[in-house]
């Protein structure tokens, strides 16, 4: 039952609740396409109830909306409200609630997000979040697209170094500030972090780069790799954006008159919000820049891919409710450190070479060495994606808070699973802002096997 008349006509109830003030007074069966409105008022003189304000309402929608062959009573409804997935991933965060237009394709991303925003008034501030991250996207789309004309001149290194020790190309700094500005005026902002950044920044004023940002409007704190796989931009190989949402401690807050250490200490404290599992999330996101430009959100109920239609400058729902197959006969690994990987690593990869594996399936690889390329086409047709320990790197190369965590929220949302192996990688909490972690995530049956074999080897 619902209790406004948009509610009831969207979701074709077969009965109203009439309320006033929040309390029920009747129900009225809606087995035509008609809505009786009353408004109660208590009698002054005695106890009996009178009716005023009658009002007859004529739905929008045709009477076969409501009615089928038979009496509404007789017949079992049907909701279109969906609370949880089948299999519900172990999150901290409530799972939202879904209606039937949000698994209409053709839907725009910004009807998606005012819906899921209407269906849950507590996610309303992600709206604004994720329209400026719509229109940082399909900006970056476009410089992208556009690199490899010579009157660009976004392609190469920029000169500098990053905090992880890497060449920082041209269109690293520049989709990282574009993220920035798009974020900055949204007022849902407490803490933001990013790859190329050396700790969380300040997205107020252009002389404030490496400054802690902490504002007292922020709801959300917001991590994102701006531009994953940009070293292979040159080549014109898929490149990506990952972004990660958390809810901002409220009871974080700076005195804008403290001085010196004072300060120093409570914007730590902030920072702590940076610095938690992926079960925290409300939601994560990446966009695919490849043939076709696509937006792969999360909000806890579902994974919803989008797809840019550029003749009307809008991401429209192409592929709702994306499901992940259980098991496959795809790897993504970079087999150039096979060598060099753990033994129950390296074992499960040789058997699925050899089809020695627990499905009996030989395997074959795909790999392009862009994250969001490499685990969007795991998404589609099943697989495993990796990058494991190794000797050189025993934490991998990937990074846990704006990579790891929510590439694996996506993932576990879709059905599979993801793991370094030994633990969940949801569930473990970043020490420092760019800490690593090695990663196998995929179809469940395959990522399981790896599961497996570490275990055996304990």
């Amino acid at each position: 039952h619902f209790y406004t008349l948009r509610d009831a006509r969207r979701h074709r109830s077969t009965s109203l609740w009439i309320v006033d003030e929040n309390e029920v007074l009747n129900c009225f069966p809606c087995q035509y396409p008609f809505f009786l409105i009353a408004r109660r008022q208590e009698a002054t003189n005695n106890n009996t109830m009178k009716f005023n304000g009658l009002v007859l309402l004529t739905a929008l929608t045709a009477a076969s909306a409501f009615t089928a062959a038979g009496p509404a009573h007789n017949r079992p409804t049907k909701t279109a409200v969906y609370s949880t997935m089948e299999a519900p991933v172990e999150t901290k965060t409530k799972a939202p609630v879904f209606d039937e237009v949000c698994d209409t394709t053709g839907v725009t991303l910004t009807r998606f997000m005012n819906e899921v925003a209407m269906l849950n008034p507590e996610l309303k501030e992600l709206t604004t979040l994720f329209g400026a991250i719509d229109t940082a996207c399909k900006a970056i789309s476009n410089l992208v697209k556009r690199s490899q004309l010579p009157s660009s001149e976004t392609l190469g290194y920029q000169g500098e170094v990053n905090v992880q020790g890497e060449d920082q190309k041209k269109l690293d700094v520049i989709t990282n500030d574009l993220l920035k500005r798009a974020l900055r005026f949204t007022g849902r902002l407490g803490v933001l972090a990013s790859e190329e950044e050396d700790e969380p920044v300040d997205l107020i004023g252009e002389e404030a780069q490496q400054e802690i940002i902490i504002e007292d409007s922020g709801k959300y704190v917001a991590v994102f790799d701006p531009l994953d796989g940009s070293s292979n931009v040159d080549a014109g190989i898929p490149t990506g954006t990952i972004i990660g949402i958390y809810e901002h401690d409220e009871g974080c807050e700076v005195d804008p008159e403290c001085i010196g250490d004072e300060c120093t200490e409570q914007e730590a404290a902030c920072l702590a919000n940076t610095l938690q599992p992926g079960t925290n999330l409300v939601a994560a996101a990446y966009c695919l820049y490849s043939s076709s430009t696509l937006f792969a959100l999360t909000l806890g109920n579902g994974v919803y891919i989008f797809t840019l239609d550029e003749s009307i400058g809008e991401f429209v729902l192409s592929q709702p409710r994306v499901q992940i197959p259980e098991s496959s006969s795809i790897y993504s690994f970079n087999e150039a450190n096979l060598e060099m990987w753990d033994k129950p690593m390296r074992e499960t990869v040789e058997k699925w070479r050899a089809g020695t594996g627990a499905s009996g399936k030989t395997f074959s690889s795909r790999y392009i060495g862009s994250m969001v390329g490499d685990v969007h086409r795991t998404l589609l047709y099943g697989g495993v994606f990796g990058y494991p320990g190794d000797t050189k790197n025993p934490n991998g190369k990937l990074r846990l808070l704006y990579e790891g965590a929510p590439m694996s929220f996506i993932m576990e949302q879709a059905g599979g699973l993801s793991t370094t192996g030994t633990e969940r990688v949801m569930e473990i909490k970043p020490k420092i802002v760019h800490q690593r972690v090695p990663i196998v995530m995929g179809s469940k049956n395959d990522v399981q096997e790896v599961m497996d074999a570490y275990a055996n080897a304990e």
